[in-house]
């Protein structure tokens, strides 16, 4: 047929519907074989809900999908994969506690003569596998015990060997070092020579740029563009994200935070001093002024998570001590921390953070219930009034303060994650890869939250694996490599040359 000389896998006119909300209208989409399709728009534009719709997740309400030529209608997301359609989410998907290798053919293991697992074949053929991908790992470790951006490689790898026709990945460089980047792109572009389809979901500009051959924007919903990734610029792109004019995006583009923020001239609201915790810190200083933004740089594995996990009590430190407006904390308790007016916005928001069965009022009034409680008794004209707040402050989009969370798309997840943060009146804000998975609006409303934050008197520690983020957002940086603190840029000093001069510097000779 001839639909499937031009197209692998398409949507004509896809409706979807949740209680309140229209996630899709009239979608129309085409992905065509040996080529990277990307999917971008704002959170919340339908992008989670069509990747859903294509892989069996959910139903479509109206409209028609094609695959290789055929009308399809897949019930699950099972037998999506096993017609070729092979899908990485942001969050890893694969058994934390089974092996790299079990994971690699989980549910495809070879199998001897008898019928049994073979593991030895399956052990071998995982690290042949791995090392043609350009990763080296002990394929027996439980997936658990490897870094985050390891088991992404894991997942993309598993995807890559499955014989799929499409390969879908959400956000596949988030966990991300540079150099597992140019691995990921090396995968990409071997599935691309082979002609397997890639639909790829990136908020990060430049490897939309590098990598995908077309583009197709949503907003609201709706297609607002589709063509050719080099015949769109930048700044168009961002434009039809936003739904914008093109000269506003323009202006807004070139305004930076022009007022000169300047921590207040009294003694510091956060003294960290000596944090050490065994193969994970060794002795780091981190100090914070109210009104102040200080960024922990580093590259994965330097240590700025477990600094700030410190900090909030989430760490058991071996010694060290945390001071917060003057008073010394019980280090190793996140009730002393919190108590105190520390809190963390941690990295994995599904995992740490979010309860996704619960509605955004009971999320963002968590952590307050007991300031908003009288004699037991909560008032739910109080818990109201907190969540109207922060939900028309932080633009949070939901049909309603009922709607479930687990519902919403990551951006607006992020965003009452940091309303019940908010709701607690923090002194001390800890910011864990606060844009991570974020598009490029509501990274600007975050961004844009955080410097008004801090320039009302809130002491805030930023962590970014994007260093322009930490650069633009930072007063100060404290610059961290194998959990030590090797330098710390103030002022001028707070720039792109310097960071990645202090990054790439040998470490001293310590014999």
């Amino acid at each position: 047929m001839a639909a499937a000389l031009s197209s692998v896998l398409s949507a004509r006119g896809v409706g979807k519907r949740f209680p309140g909300v229209v996630a899709l209208s009239e979608v129309d989409f085409e992905l065509a074989p040996g080529e990277v399709h990307a999917l971008v728009g704002e959170n919340g534009a339908g992008k989670s809900t069509l990747i859903k719709v294509l892989t069996g997740v959910y139903s479509p309400d109206g409209g028609d999908l094609t695959y290789q030529g055929e009308p399809v209608s897949f019930g699950t997301p099972m037998e999506a994969q096993q017609s070729g359609i092979a899908t990485v989410y942001q969050e890893v998907n694969l058994v934390p506690l089974q092996s790299v290798a079990s994971n690699l053919f989980l549910g495809r293991e070879p199998r001897n003569s008898f019928g049994l697992v073979d593991f030895r074949a399956m052990r071998d053929q995982a690290r042949d596998l791995l090392t043609s991908y350009g990763v080296e790992v002990d394929v027996t470790r439980p997936l658990r015990t490897l870094g985050m951006g390891v088991q992404q490689m894991v997942a993309v790898a598993r995807a890559a060997a499955t014989s799929a026709r499409v390969v879908i990945l959400d956000e596949p460089t988030s966990s991300l070092e540079p150099r597992e980047v140019d691995t990921l792109f090396g995968i990409v572009e071997r599935l691309k020579a082979d002609g397997v389809a890639v639909l790829y979901v990136s908020h990060r500009l430049d490897e939309l740029y590098r990598i995908c051959d077309r583009v197709t924007v949503l907003r609201d919903g709706r297609v607002v563009h589709s063509g050719p990734m080099a015949d769109l610029p930048r700044l168009r792109l961002v434009a039809l994200m936003l739904g914008r004019d093109l000269e506003e995006v323009r202006r807004e583009g070139a305004t930076k935070f022009d007022g000169e923020r300047t921590a207040a001239d009294t003694g510091p609201v956060l003294a960290a001093t000596g944090l050490t915790s065994k193969h994970r810190l060794d002795g780091v200083d981190v100090t914070v002024r109210p009104g102040e933004i200080v960024g922990l740089g580093g590259l994965l594995g330097a240590g700025r998570s477990e600094t700030a996990m410190a900090i909030a009590g989430a760490l058991p430190l071996d010694s060290g001590t945390v001071v917060v407006a003057g008073k010394r904390l019980r280090t190793g308790s996140v009730a002393a921390a919190m108590r105190a007016g520390v809190v963390m916005l941690p990295e994995d928001r599904k995992a740490d953070g979010i309860l996704p069965d619960l509605s955004v009022r009971e999320n963002i009034v968590l952590a307050a219930l007991p300031r908003l409680s009288a004699a037991g008794v909560v008032s739910r004209k109080r818990q109201d009034a907190i969540v109207d707040t922060f939900m028309k402050r932080l633009r949070i989009k939901a049909s309603s303060p009922d709607q479930r969370v687990g519902d919403l798309s990551g951006g607006n997840q992020q965003k009452v994650l940091l309303a019940r943060l908010l709701c607690t009146r923090p002194l001390v804000l800890l910011l864990d890869e606060p844009t991570r998975g974020i598009d490029v609006g509501a990274k600007a409303e975050v961004q844009g939250l955080v410097d008004e934050l801090a320039a009302e008197g809130l002491g805030v520690v930023l962590i970014s694996s994007e260093f322009d983020e930490v650069i633009e957002g930072s007063d100060s940086i404290v610059v961290l490599r194998e959990g030590r603190v090797v330098t710390e840029l103030h002022g001028a000093d707070v720039n792109e040359n310097t960071l990645l001069s202090a990054l790439a510097e040998e470490p001293a000779d310590d014999h």
